[in-house]
């Protein structure tokens, strides 16, 4: 396996890492605020506030990678 795609699925692994644990908090949001974000008056809240989570930790996971190993060494 190259560098290079050691690295992408690095950056993969990162971006499905962070979007799961998105996903959880945003479902953690009924817990916490359930006159909110409820399953039962609807989902659009509670699966709007999972999404937007879900990427955004993505995009730090995808980052804290990056710092990590920002490019693979070059021959």
């Amino acid at each position: 396996m190259s560098t290079w795609e050691t690295w992408f699925k690095g950056i993969l692994a990162a971006w499905i890492a962070g979007g799961a644990n998105g996903v959880i908090t945003g479902f953690a949001a009924v817990g916490i605020d359930p006159e909110h974000f409820n399953l039962q008056a609807g989902m659009r809240a509670t699966l709007g506030i999972a999404g937007v989570s879900a990427v955004m930790s993505a995009i730090i996971g995808v980052a804290a990678y990056l710092k990590q190993s920002p490019l693979p060494a070059g021959k």
